[in-house]
């Protein structure tokens, strides 16, 4: 009667391991992604994201889950969609642009990985490059800093420019004043004229290139920014229908008809954010990681949009150019 009720006490026991054992595993970690514009938009900048993911072990669905949380260009949802993902207790938040101070605000506790084109100790997000110090880490690429440069190519392009339109978004007040700091200080040596325009929305755009019917400028600035990335197709159209020769400060302008471009490689900028996520869920603290600073540009002329527009691209712009679309 001891023996069997031994061997049943046994057997009970080691049915009940394989259940405790599960119970054990650490569940998979959640990565909160908060981002400003959409998930069309982010679709090149997402893949590139979850390949920095993988190159550090972790792949979605498989041993670590994302939860997504886009704004659709409406910046006023950004604190609430934190939020969320603080609730949600994520185990970590990746965000880029002006995502980054909404999630800041929402949580001093869950580590913060973040793709920023401006200076994050001027912002006051970091202590300092080396040694962040707090909960925020990331990828810092140039692009506010590219501004002058961006003009130059586009003089160099345009070489009988005089006039500038310059289009920035005054929602994202921060960018758009360092931007028309920028462009200030590098059009006075070049003799070019910088006229400002705002816009801040669909219709804004379309009221701005209204002005062109009149106004004329000799060529167009479109400033760096999430929403007029979301907007490209609609930039690009509008370009094309007022022949205004325009520069932007990434590729995915030029692979779809913009002129020309000059800016940081954020896709690259997107992997090397991936891979911080990794390092994060691997252990590591935002504190001790210092902010990448991404030194990838790339200039990328669409040569088929030049002719349209009666530009000849000179010979000197083709030999630096990183890609020629023909």
């Amino acid at each position: 009667m001891r023996r069997r009720e031994f061997i049943t006490r046994l057997g009970g026991a080691a049915l009940g391991w394989p259940l405790a054992a599960r119970a054990q595993q650490p569940a998979m970690p959640v990565i909160g992604f908060l981002d400003p514009t959409s998930a069309d938009v982010e679709a090149d900048r997402l893949r590139a994201f979850r390949q920095g993911l993988k190159d550090t072990g972790f792949v979605e669905g498989e041993n670590v889950e994302i939860v997504y949380r886009f704004a659709e260009n409406q910046s006023e949802r950004l604190p609430a969609l934190a939020a969320e993902l603080v609730r949600r207790q994520v185990t970590v938040i990746a965000t880029r642009s002006i995502g980054t101070s909404a999630a800041k605000s929402a949580t001093s506790r869950i580590p913060i990985v973040f793709m920023l084109s401006e200076d994050p100790v001027g912002l006051g997000l970091v202590a300092s490059l080396a040694r962040p110090g707090g909960n925020l880490t990331g990828v810092n690429f140039f692009s506010t800093e590219l501004t002058g440069k961006r003009l130059e190519l586009l003089r160099q392009l345009v070489p009988g420019a005089v006039r500038v339109a310059a289009l920035v978004n005054p929602v994202n007040a921060i960018r758009a004043t360092a931007t028309v700091r920028d462009l200030q200080a590098a059009a006075g040596p070049m003799g070019l004229q910088i006229q400002v325009i705002n816009a801040g929305s669909s219709q804004e755009i379309n009221a701005a290139f209204a002005t062109f019917a009149h106004e004329r400028p000799d060529a167009l600035f479109v400033g760096t920014d999430p929403f007029f990335s979301s907007r490209r197709a609609q930039l690009v159209n509008l370009a094309s229908r007022h022949a205004v020769p325009a520069a932007y400060s990434g590729r995915h302008y030029p692979e779809i008809g913009g002129l020309m471009s000059y800016g940081s490689d954020t896709t690259d900028a997107s992997r090397q954010t991936g891979v911080y996520v990794g390092r994060v869920l691997k252990g590591a603290k935002p504190a001790d990681l210092p902010v990448v600073q991404s030194s990838k540009f790339e200039l990328v002329i669409n040569v088929e949009t030049s002719r349209m527009l009666g530009i000849t691209v000179p010979p000197s712009l083709l030999s630096i150019a990183n890609e020629v679309i023909e």
